[in-house]
């Protein structure tokens, strides 16, 4: 009689390492393969009108060979299905970049003719920006999370959170939020903790978004966004995406991929660095606040006395830049950039204040990282005492 074995369930190191990379012991390769093409030729064009019937109704992913590049991809669905299984969800659907994705769930919301959505700032700053700028026909309705339920609206689509939230670092227990939600479903923003720290579907949410630009990835030479949920708003967000041409570049798919292997390494070994440094700003006189999740993690987000954009200006290992989540540290001045499209009044209500620096934690040694702090800091300090006339 066969015997059946129960494979036993994985770690999350494990399955960033194996998952969606199963059957190449089988093809006879190594390495991912990366399919690079646009079009797949058929000769059975009957067989492709029913298949592509199949999704337009449904929007389930094609049985069969790939017909065309916007519709699916190999390597971007090996990369769809390894974040599924990391994230703990059915499905995942990628995309071109983090706002395409967002973009993507509002726009499957809406097509149901709900296009309400209560938020949660602060929020990444083009994400707030796309929510007020009314360019989906999105209403929006901001609320802190006590008052989620009293702002539900029969036609309310999404709930929108991002935690820890950027750039304040600010956390909100996903659990209680879920309650308040009802049956709408929550969207929870993953990208600063990643699946390595928190998985928002574990703690009733619905939808679960990342920019893969940042972590995922985690080079800092890929853009890409990536929405994990269940098969049936997964169908949906491919007709959104057959639709709107959102799609995910293969290559970006395989380095993706890729990225997930390590994902788990990195975030660990960056999140004790930031760890180490929050510790020393938040005893450092030249620094008003300190702000770093209970969870950890890789980001943390400091106010200084004096000027922050000559620190931004003072700093040479560190790199000023926006973006966050690769192997270098990254330093940069929210109101300045990554929040400037948001309403300065909103800005600092949601406690983006003008002194706030965003510094993502990379993978150097942590003292030559203070090093470069330290002497930014001073560096800002004396000019602050310069121009004061001290």
């Amino acid at each position: 009689m066969e015997q059946h074995t129960v494979t036993p369930p994985r770690s999350l190191a494990t399955e960033a390492v194996h998952a969606g990379r199963e059957d190449l012991a089988g093809l006879g390769v190594h390495a991912v393969p990366l399919d690079l093409s646009t079009t797949y030729p058929s000769y059975d064009s009957r067989g492709e009108a029913a298949r592509l019937d199949v999704f337009a109704a449904t929007g389930a992913r094609l049985e069969g060979p790939p017909v065309y590049g916007r519709l699916d991809n190999p390597t971007v669905s090996r990369f769809e299905t390894a974040l599924a299984r990391l994230e703990g969800t059915d499905d995942a659907v990628a995309f071109a970049s983090g706002m395409a994705a967002l973009t993507a769930c509002l726009l499957a919301r809406g097509s149901l003719g709900l296009r309400h959505v209560v938020a949660v700032r602060p929020l990444y700053g083009c994400s707030d920006h796309l929510l007020t700028g009314g360019l989906l026909g999105t209403e929006v309705t901001w609320v802190d999370p006590a008052g989620i339920a009293d702002a539900i609206r029969p036609d309310t689509g999404l709930v929108l959170v991002e935690t820890p939230a950027n750039p304040t670092l600010a956390e909100l227990d996903l659990r209680a939020i879920a309650h308040s939600c009802g049956t709408v479903p929550l969207l929870a923003d993953n990208t600063f903790a990643t699946p390595v720290l928190q998985r928002p579907a574990e703690l009733g949410a619905s939808i679960v978004l990342h920019s893969a630009t940042k972590y995922l990835g985690g080079h800092g030479d890929v853009l890409g966004g990536v929405v994990a949920c269940d098969e049936e708003f997964a169908r949906l967000l491919r007709k959104v995406r057959f639709a709107t041409g959102g799609v995910l570049h293969p290559l970006a798919g395989y380095l993706l991929l890729r990225g997930l292997s390590t994902l788990p390494v990195r975030m660990r070994a960056a999140s004790q660095s930031a760890e180490v440094l929050a510790g020393r700003l938040a005893a450092d006189p030249r620094v008003a606040a300190v702000h770093y999740p209970r969870i950890g993690g890789a980001m943390v987000a400091f106010e200084v006395h004096g000027d922050p954009h000559e620190v931004i200006a003072a700093v040479r290992l560190i790199t000023p830049a926006v973006s966050l989540g690769s192997v270098d540290t990254l330093i940069q001045h929210p109101a300045s950039i990554s929040h400037r499209v948001v309403d300065e009044r909103d800005r600092r209500a949601a406690g983006v204040s003008d002194r706030l620096l965003r510094m993502s934690v990379g993978l150097e040694d942590v003292e030559d990282l203070w090093r470069d702090l330290d002497g930014a800091l001073r560096a800002a300090a004396l000019a602050e005492s310069v121009s004061s006339g001290s």
